[in-house]
């Protein structure tokens, strides 16, 4: 009958709509069935990479992220302290490549060959917690070529250690005080060592991301890479400061003698200044090879500044230079030398350049300097004065020190 009829016809053009769909929906949902299979393999192989990323450098697995901060901003991959006992041979003497305040350092190599200098946490040390993480915290913001790079760290129970780059020839102090390594570094060495702390100390007060004080700036904190490019390093100390705060004030003496500005060491003021001063010690160090602490002149009763303020007044600058090095650079650039160092070097921190001018005066030979004023603690005080050298509780040698007092 026609109803029969239109019945089949019906169901016919049913199927054939059902035709017409599947065939365009079932493409899609195949390649997007395809997409998500792919997706999920590939997601599968980036985390078996990282993972087998991290069991290669020695990071502890499940938290190879070691974060101090609510903000989560400050990130460094963190070791076991397993790997770092096996790149070091378990901390062995044979490794040993110097002790510091926080602690001893060693020499290692990780798995893949990589060569790194680790700092250990002694239970001894007179750093401690707060300083190994404020270090962590700090430099992991930091990046420029000359401040040593942290690689990572490790925090398993009692156990701290900083990873850093291992640097061949270690610190200055060991080529600027030592008669048989001070011959291997000509003039211009010394120049570019000037120059490259100078240029990392700028960049930590005003083009970090952080504007930083170093505090402890001196000739063992300053390593030296293959090509002797300087880095300056050991952050524990250091301070943050806002973009408008320029400086601040502590019961908490830390530094190291010889080294520290007078309103530092007198009053715990600090300021981008006293960094300054810091830098301004070296730099008499490295043009005289000889360390401020320890160096005497006892018919005058001057310690290194006071000498180099006396030859620079007299017109001998070129006297303080290291003897193996007189005859084989510029005088002029000598006395030009001498005066930036006496210019940061003076008592008042307001008569101080800032790193800025010292870079620039650095730079610019034809650049007119300032006249400097006597430098502070350039005389050296015996019998019943009172001098801050005097204190037989202090040290005066290159160990930093942290000293408590009441206000």
């Amino acid at each position: 009958s026609d109803r029969g009829i239109s019945v089949d016809r019906s169901r016919r053009q049913a199927r054939l709509l059902w035709f017409k769909v599947g065939g365009s929906v079932l493409p899609l949902a195949v390649l997007t069935i395809i997409s998500l299979l792919c997706c999920l393999k590939r997601n599968q192989c980036c985390f078996k990479g990282r993972s087998e990323g991290s069991s290669r450098y020695g990071m502890s697995q499940g938290a190879h992220i070691l974060d101090w901060s609510k903000e989560k901003e400050h990130e460094l991959p963190l070791f076991s302290f397993s790997s770092i006992e096996i790149a070091t041979d378990h901390f062995s003497d044979v490794n040993k490549l110097g002790q510091g305040g926080f602690g001893p350092v060693n020499k290692g190599k990780l798995v893949e060959g990589q060569e790194i200098a680790v700092k250990r946490l002694s239970r001894s040390s007179t750093q401690g917690v707060e300083e190994f993480k404020n270090e962590v915290i700090l430099i992991s913001k930091l990046q420029h070529c000359n401040l040593v790079r942290l690689l990572g760290c490790c925090s398993e129970g009692d156990e701290k250690l900083l990873i850093y780059e291992y640097l061949p020839n270690k610190s200055l102090n060991l080529f600027l005080f030592d008669a048989t390594k001070q011959a291997s570094l000509d003039w211009k060495t010394h120049v570019c060592i000037i120059e490259g702390i100078a240029q990392g100390l700028l960049y930590l007060h005003k083009y970090s991301r952080l504007k930083i004080i170093h505090r402890d700036l001196k000739t063992s904190n300053i390593l030296l890479d293959s090509n002797m490019n300087p880095k300056i390093s050991d952050f524990g100390t250091a301070r943050i400061f806002g973009e408008n705060e320029s400086g601040a004030s502590t019961n908490r003496i830390v530094g190291t003698y010889g080294y520290m500005p007078p309103e530092y060491a007198m009053d715990g003021l600090f300021s981008v200044k006293s960094d300054v001063f810091n830098f301004g010690v070296m730099m008499l160090e490295i043009i005289s090879g000889k360390k401020n602490n320890g160096f005497y002149q006892f018919d005058r009763s001057l310690n290194l500044l006071g000498y180099a303020w006396d030859l620079w007044k007299e017109g001998r600058g070129t006297e303080l230079m290291d003897t193996t090095l007189v005859d084989t650079c510029p005088k002029s650039e000598v006395m030009r030398l001498v005066q930036v160092s006496l210019l940061c070097v003076q008592e008042s921190a307001a008569d101080r350049p800032t790193m800025l001018d010292v870079v620039s005066m650095l730079s610019n030979e034809l650049m007119a300097l300032p006249a400097p004023k006597q430098p502070a603690f350039s005389v050296v005080i015996s019998g019943d004065d009172v001098h801050l050298t005097e204190n037989p509780t202090c040290s005066i040698n290159d160990v930093t020190i942290s000293v408590i007092e009441a206000r």
